[in-house]
Order: C-alpha cells, then structure tokens, then sequence
C-alpha cells in the first residue's frame, strides 16, 4: 500500500510503554481467568480472540503482556505518533508500524467524513500490554477492538505480528483491513447500528444473539472494503493488496479460527462470519463502494451477498 511515512494525526493517542494500569490484585492471568475476565469486559468478541490466541500462542508470553499487575501507576502523556515514550526507545520498525497504522486510520476518516453527513472522527489508541479503556480493561489478548463508550479504537501493536506469524495474514493491507473494519464499527456507532444491537442482546438467547452479531461483523467487513474501493480510486493500492485483505478476512473466520483452536467447527457459537462470508463481504464492499448498500441485516441483502 502507499502512504506517507511522514504522517501525523491529531485523532492518535499512543500509550506504548507505559506500564499496565492496575487490575487491583494479583499478577498475571491464567488461560481460564482470563478468557473469564475477557468475556466479562469485551463479550463474544473477547472470549473469541482471547480463546484463538491461548491456544496458538504460549500462556506464559500472553501473561507477560497483558495480565496487568498489582501496582498502580501515573500515565505518561500521550507522545506524537510514531514517537516513543519518554526514556523508552521504540523499535524503529514498531515506530513505522504505527505511522502506517495512524495513516490508514485517518484516511479512512477522512473517506467516511466525504459518505457520511455529520460523521465524527473516532480516535486511535496504540498499546502495548494493556490499557485503560472507556469499556474497562483493555488487554493485547482482546485484539484490536472499538470501544463505543469513549469512541476509540484500540490496537496492540503486537497484534500483528500475531496475525502475521500465528494467523498467516501478511502484509500491510491485510493490517490496513483491520483497521477499517474497526473504523467500520464506529460507523455502526454513529448509525446508531450498535445500540439496536444491544438492545436485541437483552431479548435473545445466546444462540440467536451470535447470529445477530455475525451480521454486525460482516457489516464491519463491508464498510472495510468500501474504504478500499475509494482508497484504490486515490492510487494507494498496490498489486497484491486486495490478496492481502482478502487472505486476512479468510484466516479469522469463524469456522477457521474454531478449526485451528478446538480441531471442529461450532455454527451456533460464530459471532463474525465463516471465512467465505467475510470475504464476501470486503469483497461487496470495495466492488460497490456504496455503503447503504450493506444492510447485512436485511434478509434479503444477506441472502443475495452471502456466498451459497
């Protein structure tokens, strides 16, 4: 992908290095406590992730970076984007990283503002371990997610060395996918998409919510391959960027993630998609690049994208 290494944004907060805010006791989280804590804090999407990465990665490397400790700390403010902490020195290659990350994530942004009347920007959180969010405790172990409480979007930036080396999804596009579909939900947010969905979270039973929150995803994934359509009209795709994408979206589906966890695939326990689904729905998405077009919760808009 092409972008501008020199890039600044004024919606990006980077927490890297500092300490983990405090959990109030203990030390590090065992495999049960913390897929327990990540339910509790994050729902399907915490026990989902967090489930996928105890079982490829080891416990006691997850523990380290993110089960928080029993001392409180002060925060350091924030630094500029791609800047390391005072008396900490960044990777250079973790630096760049989180430009790119920042890049993606404003000119997604600035596309939405062009689509949508009266969007409002979200902002980006970069971390590493685990931080203070508007929904509670954030760890590496949640992956990137969006928190409409504080309307940000929060991403370790070991993630996508997970989804690189454990996940097999190279390349920058494939990290530039995750960051549109999170920018994706906040535009559910703005739609007010999300507070309908949680409304159905208290009426449904667990089997039927899944199913409502597969649609919610898939709808993330739409608006991700939107971005796309508008970011190669700009010139910034390059050959082998859709690929990239479009591998990524294939190596967290459901059906994939639960193959590789457990060996077998549950349907009644998706919450995202199978990996053909997402694609899909990218694939719709950066193909259209109309985004009242992907009204994943009509059933007959779901029926006619969704792979048979």
């Amino acid at each position: 992908m092409r972008w501008d290494p020199s890039h600044k944004s004024d919606d990006h907060e980077d927490r890297r290095g500092e300490q983990a805010p405090s959990r109030g006791s203990g030390g590090g989280l065992g495999g049960v406590s913390l897929l327990f804590n990540l339910f509790a804090r994050f729902g399907w999407k915490g026990l989902l992730v967090g489930g996928l990465i105890l079982a490829v990665v080891n416990s006691a490397d997850l523990c380290s970076g993110g089960g928080g400790g029993s001392s409180s700390s002060t925060r350091s403010s924030p630094s500029a984007t791609g800047a390391s902490q005072p008396g900490k020195q960044r990777p250079a290659e973790e630096n760049t990283l989180v430009t790119f990350v920042a890049f993606v994530f404003d000119d997604a942004q600035a596309q939405w503002k062009t689509l949508l009347p009266g969007y409002r920007n979200a902002k980006l959180v970069t971390f590493t371990g685990a931080t203070n969010t508007g929904c509670g405790y954030g760890e590496a172990a949640v992956g990137p997610f969006y928190c409409p409480m504080d309307q940000k979007v929060y991403i370790d930036v070991g993630f996508y060395r997970l989804l690189r080396d454990k996940l097999g999804a190279p390349g920058d596009f494939a990290q530039a996918y995750v960051i549109a579909h999170e920018v994706g939900h906040h535009i559910q947010w703005i739609l007010g998409t999300s507070d309908e969905v949680n409304r159905l979270r208290q009426r449904l039973d667990k089997v039927a919510f899944n199913r409502v929150s597969v649609r919610m995803e898939l709808q993330a994934d739409f608006y991700a391959g939107v971005w796309a359509h508008y970011a190669e009209k700009k010139g910034l795709l390059e050959m082998g960027d859709l690929e990239e994408a479009m591998n990524a979206a294939s190596k967290i589906g459901d059906d994939h993630l639960q193959k590789q966890a457990q060996g077998r695939v549950v349907p009644d326990a998706f919450t995202h998609g199978t990996s053909a689904q997402r694609m899909a729905w990218f694939r719709y998405g950066y193909q259209t690049g109309d985004w009242t077009l992907g009204n994943t919760f009509d059933d007959a808009v779901f029926a006619r994208v969704n792979p048979r």
